[in-house]
């Protein structure tokens, strides 16, 4: 109706093809056009069938009904909607072979790349791969991208020996996992190692996480479906998961050794989550000083808790402001999340204390002190949070610094640290653009190699830094600066 060729939808009752709801909602007109009016209560099998109210996302394949006004996972028994999926997905496959033939063509006619950027009149690659969408799966692009500029974490997995996965009539040949194979033979830090490899390769075609994404629907049933999904659930499963194949065996060899054998990581790196310190404890685990004091006798009791990332809260006075522009009271900042955090609270009447000396619950009072602070300070600010009936999503920008976030007044015995092991420069975060948990859009921003760019699932755009700090962070990943020698000090 529009001619605009963004976010097609196609009707499954009549194959109608219209744009979807965030362009000009054609689709939902076609949807509310085809509306039989119905006197009764009881609506026959046949009103049911013509009510075209089920179409498909032709880009993520993901289903909508707008009688439900919501995505849906489940199919029809006969599998209908997953034969329409794989049908588009053929002739999108093919297009890209025909296409990839066409570009080929054109690049050996012509000198001109489409991925050259001139950068200080200089000519570079645009070397940045994107991932395609399979469904709803935002959410885990947004993370691998920006696990792949953590260059540490990246590099580690990167230079892992490849394993062939093999099953008797494959044994020898490469396997390649599609969602329908029931094959039990599945390593996720395999596939998780091939991702990081393709991306980052000039490629102009964006990569599909197919395989991996069939291993985390294998290990991981909570991510099953194409419903959205939150990121930083997503992180924790993934970098847990990972952790745990990490601490088993490896080509025979056991990884804790291959990590032992890479000193730089292993340096001062004690802290272990559920057994053997990996590369994901040795990057991303710090230590949490948990102090609590009885209000009645002062009987104070410590505990060590191992974290990969913390959880601000959004403090509450900032909660109504939505933009960075807005002037009502001042703005909210990391710092303030931080200090939220860290600061000393008394415990509400359903937290109460287990005072060993008194014998009973009392009232007590929490404090939060850093004991060892991760080479990736990982941050995660609490934008969604529940009320009586639903999940809301807290959408107060908060500012936060692109370089040297100090992280010294928040340390048990800052005395002992040096002078810049507690300042941490910005190397990747994840946005949640939309309303709630269950929809909206995840993209990320990351650094590589001095400049930003925007992952946006398999478009991959060059970005500024006032681009990045009018973001409005879901999850902020801080990389630790590193000692300056001597005599590269001023």
């Amino acid at each position: 109706v529009c001619r605009s060729n963004k976010s097609p939808w196609v009707c499954l009752t009549c194959s109608s093809v219209h744009c979807g709801r965030y362009v000009n909602g054609h689709a939902k007109k076609h949807y509310e056009d085809a509306q039989i009016p119905v006197t009764n209560h009881k609506k026959t099998e046949k009103q049911e069938k013509v009510q075209h109210t089920v179409c498909m996302d032709c880009s993520s394949y993901s289903t909508y009904c707008y009688r439900c006004d919501d995505f849906v996972v489940n199919d029809t028994k006969l599998g209908l909607v997953q034969k329409v999926r794989e049908h588009l997905q053929n002739l999108e496959n093919s297009a890209f072979t025909s296409d990839r033939h066409r570009k080929r063509k054109l690049l050996e006619n012509s000198s001109l790349n489409s991925k050259l950027l001139k950068v200080n009149g200089s000519t570079t690659a645009l070397c940045a791969t994107g991932l395609r969408n399979l469904g709803n799966t935002c959410f885990m692009n947004a993370i691998l991208q920006s696990l792949s500029n953590i260059q540490q974490f990246c590099c580690y997995f990167k230079e892992l020996p490849a394993v062939e996965l093999r099953n008797g009539k494959t044994a020898g040949r490469r396997t390649y996992h599609t969602r329908s194979q029931g094959d039990n033979n599945v390593s996720l830090v395999e596939e998780f190692r091939k991702t990081l490899c393709a991306l980052w390769q000039g490629s102009q075609t964006a990569f599909s996480p197919e395989s991996l994404f069939y291993v985390v629907w294998k290990i991981m049933p909570n991510f099953r479906g194409y419903q959205q999904q939150d990121a930083h659930e997503f992180m924790r499963y993934l970098l847990d998961h990972l952790h745990l194949e990490l601490q088993g065996g490896f080509n025979g060899v056991s990884r804790s050794v291959i990590l032992q054998e890479n000193t730089s990581l292993t340096a001062g790196s004690k802290c272990c989550i559920n057994g053997a310190s990996t590369v994901v404890t040795a990057i991303f685990g710090g230590i949490l000083q948990n102090e609590v004091n009885c209000l009645i006798c002062g009987t104070e009791s410590r505990k060590f808790d191992p974290f990969l990332d913390l959880s601000l809260d959004i403090p509450s006075q900032f909660r109504n402001k939505r933009t960075k522009n807005q002037e009502n009271g001042p703005m909210c900042t990391l710092r303030d999340c931080l200090r939220s955090f860290t600061d000393l609270e008394e415990l509400d009447e359903t937290e109460l204390y287990m005072c060993h000396k008194c014998k009973k619950k009392q009232k007590s009072t929490k404090k939060f002190w850093i004991q060892k602070l991760p080479k990736v300070l990982c941050l995660h600010l609490k934008r969604f949070h529940w009320t009586a009936y639903l999940r809301n999503k807290v959408d107060t920008y908060v500012e936060f610094p692109l370089r040297g976030l100090d992280m010294k007044c928040y340390l048990l015995e800052p005395e002992n640290s040096g002078p810049e092991s507690c300042l941490y420069d910005l190397a990747a975060v994840v946005v949640h653009h939309g309303s709630g948990v269950g929809s909206g859009h995840y993209t990320a921003y990351a650094a590589h190699e001095g400049r930003w760019f925007h992952f946006n699932d398999s478009t991959v755009t060059l970005t500024d830094e006032e681009t990045v700090v009018k973001a409005k962070a879901y999850i902020l990943f801080y990389v630790e600066r590193q000692a300056k020698s001597g005599s590269d000090k001023l």
